[in-house]
């Protein structure tokens, strides 16, 4: 039994394993009913579309099972009990527990009471690995991921999926370019992590300046949710947006990635180009965490 929790717990080798395990699932190449006697509860205390359907998804295909709480109010917590008992009752019912939860750390706490594997699916600003896995996935369908130009848009500063991903990437000798409205910089903690691990890491305040350098562009939405207060999300929604006219002269090859959903950080109209990959990237949730949960209950 293991937990999925953080980028941080993986070495380059175990990433390189899981999406080479998810190509296998990609392309049909498992067994359908491997996990036909398990049952995964699905445990959502923050809206998820994608993420929650993918998994449910990936169980089917596998033959598995699951239970799923889709809200904190429908849950015991409105009553007071706590996420560690939650999780201690839980882990009497299922063979792994899926969790996304508001509170960074809270995936942490929740493998140190659970019984059975805990995969994290997103914790506050803090974490998103299986996101992180898919990304990487994707990237790889068209390119290899050392020493490419990535490119980091939004809001770097609450965005688990940034920095998720920008930890695994520096695994892959990447150069990391960061751009994100005033007050939402990628945490000084995890740049001074990244240079750290040895990654180049160029800060940037218009896109503009680096878009025609760059192999990938990962573009992230102003999370309204994470603000404080509305006046503080006001001050920097709609600050950069990426248009067809922008994306003149950049690389042939150039991925846009998006972890979804946007709103309104891509034109539409970028949708019809040969840059646009978040769609294919949100499919690619599937074999990937069909990787995950085979290797966590298989």
């Amino acid at each position: 039994m293991y937990h999925i929790i953080s980028i941080r717990d993986f070495e380059r080798s175990d990433l390189d394993y899981l999406l080479d395990r998810a190509q296998e699932f990609d392309t049909g190449n498992y067994q359908p009913r491997m996990l036909e006697d398990k049952l995964a509860a699905l445990l959502f205390f923050e809206p998820s579309t994608r993420t929650r359907m993918s998994f449910a998804t990936a169980m089917a295909r596998l033959g598995g099972r699951w239970i799923s709480v889709d809200s904190v109010e429908a849950s015991s917590i409105v009553k007071g009990e706590t996420l560690a008992d939650t999780i201690r009752v839980l882990s009497g019912y299922a063979d792994a527990i899926v969790l996304r939860h508001p509170k960074e750390g809270a995936a942490r706490l929740a493998s140190e009471f659970a019984t059975v594997p805990v995969i994290n699916a997103g914790d506050g600003a803090g974490q998103h690995p299986s996101q992180t896995l898919l990304d990487l996935y994707t990237i790889r369908q068209s390119m290899p991921v050392d020493g490419i130009n990535v490119g980091l848009l939004g809001d770097l500063r609450y965005g688990r999926t940034a920095h998720s991903l920008a930890l695994a990437l520096s695994l892959y000798g990447v150069t990391l370019h960061t751009i994100a409205p005033g007050g939402l910089e990628m945490p000084a903690n995890i740049t001074l992590e990244l240079r750290e691990r040895g990654m180049e890491v160029v800060e940037h305040e218009d896109v503009q300046e680096v878009v025609r350098d760059l192999d990938v562009l990962y573009v992230t939405r102003i999370q309204r949710e994470r603000f404080p207060d509305s006046a503080s999300y006001y001050n920097v929604a709609s600050s950069y947006r990426i248009t067809p006219d922008l994306l003149a002269g950049v690389k042939e090859h150039l991925m846009i990635l998006h972890p979804l959903p946007r709103a309104g950080e891509i034109d539409p109209a970028v949708d019809r180009t040969p840059y646009a990959r978040y769609f294919e990237q949100a499919r690619n949730g599937v074999p990937v965490r069909m990787a995950l949960l085979s290797e966590v209950m298989g």
